[in-house]
């Protein structure tokens, strides 16, 4: 069984979280686009000033992911 990874895009500032909802938009396209077999994206606001945009993907589609869209960290998801 493949582990799965959290990629996490991290937005500040007063519209964090309006940016983090329309990047989950872009992440959906790109799955989409790419025909990928990933099932979670979603985002959160931590605070009023900070906010994520994330996508949990496996081993197997980490380095596409990751060199296509740049993501700023990431995290063994559970």
């Amino acid at each position: 069984m493949s582990r799965k990874i959290k990629l996490i895009w991290d937005f500040r500032g007063p519209a964090s979280e309006k940016t983090a909802e329309h990047h989950e938009i872009h992440l959906k396209e790109y799955i989409a686009i790419e025909k990928l077999p990933i099932e979670i994206t979603g985002f959160e606001v931590l605070n009023d000033m900070y906010a994520i945009a994330f996508m949990v993907v496996t081993d197997e589609n980490m380095i596409q992911v990751r060199d296509a869209l740049k993501p700023h960290r990431g995290e063994l998801y559970s």
